[in-house]
This record gives C-alpha cells, structure tokens and sequence, in this order.
C-alpha cells in the first residue's frame, strides 16, 4: 500500500511539473532529493548500528533486565498477554524508555526486537480464525504506542534545532510533552477499549 501511495505522488508531481513546464526543477529536485536520502541512510546506519551495540551491551550488563523489573507495573497493565518470563518485556522497556528521552534513533532496535519477540510467541494470543500473520492486540498496542510516543524530553529535535541555529532550541519541550502526553493517553484509552471489545466479542453474549 505504501509503495502505491508513493508511487502515485511521485507519478503526480512530475506529471504536473510537466504541465507546468517546470520539469527541470523538478528533475533538479529528484536529484538532489537522491543525494540527501543517501546522506541520511548513511548516517542512520551508524546511528543505528551504535544503539544496537548498546543495547546488547546494557543487556549483558544486566541493565535491561533491572529496567523491565522497575517497569513490571505498566508493562502488566498495558501488555497483560505478555507475562513477565516473556523475551519482549526488555526491549519493550528500553524502547518506552528511550521514548520517554525522545531518543528515536535509540527506540528502534529495541523497537524491532520486541516485535519479533511477540511475533515468535502469539501463538496463544493470536485470536481463533485469524490468520498466522495477523498481529495481535499486544503488537498492536505497542505500534499505537510507538506512534503517539510520549516524550519528557525531546533530546534529538532540541538537538535538530540547536544544530539549525535556534536561538531557544529546548523551548518546545512543554509544547512536545503536552501534544504526546495528549496523544499518548488517547492510545492507551483506544487500545484498552478495543481489548474490552474484543474479550465481549470472543465470549459472545450470555
């Protein structure tokens, strides 16, 4: 689906760049547009593959395990098919709470870990008639979690805007925890209501 959507605007912007007779800007644009998305895959790559270091280091250190125990309370209630022997638990607490850091870079390969934890054991959790790859209320949860993303403090955009020359980069913090606060409790609110739901639908009346 994402591939078609994109294609379509991509399909759109040069069709109209060449009803507009700007479609040597646009060409100008794609090949720089080229240039800045290898700049960035490169330097994500390494930021990436620092936080995947890290994290392995943290875990054999024994800090992952010493923060998912500080964070049993939240994840048992917003993961309550995931019991606490589960191998999702660790990276679901690193991720919340790089998160919470507004460390995205840092949250996504604890991010991807967790879900290919939850992935390899939904095998009771997954709901009867749905098919093998269908994703399950708690990866769903996550995901939702994952995008509203509540933030105390937004390091990576203070340093985005400290590094294009803001003259008060760390002013959007109040702004950013409320927008993700907000966003952040109408996800938890929606996922536990679609729980609810799903528990009647599979009980069915009485």
């Amino acid at each position: 689906m994402l591939n078609q959507i994109w294609s379509v605007m991509m399909l759109t912007g040069l069709v109209w760049g060449a009803i507009q007779g700007n479609l040597d800007q646009v060409t100008q644009g794609l090949i720089e547009s080229s240039g800045e998305a290898v700049t960035i895959g490169i330097a994500m790559m390494g930021i990436l593959s620092f936080w995947n270091g890290i994290l392995k280091i943290a875990r054999r250190a024994g800090v992952i395990d010493w923060l998912t125990a500080k964070m049993d309370p939240l994840l048992d209630f917003l993961f309550p098919a995931l019991g606490r022997s589960h191998p999702a638990r660790g990276p679901i607490a690193v991720n919340i709470a790089a998160n919470l850091l507004g460390l995205g870079m840092a949250a996504t390969p604890a991010g991807i870990e967790a879900m290919k934890a939850m992935k390899a054991g939904t095998a009771g959790e997954t709901q009867s008639g749905s098919p093998d790859n269908a994703a399950t209320s708690s990866m769903c949860t996550f995901l939702i979690l994952n995008i509203s993303s509540l933030q105390l403090l937004p390091m990576n955009m203070i340093a985005y805007r400290s590094q294009y020359g803001s003259a008060e980069p760390a002013v959007i913090v109040g702004p950013a925890l409320a927008a993700t606060g907000l966003s952040t409790l109408a996800a938890v609110i929606f996922c536990k209501s679609m729980d609810l739901f799903q528990a009647r639908r599979t009980v069915g009346p009485r």
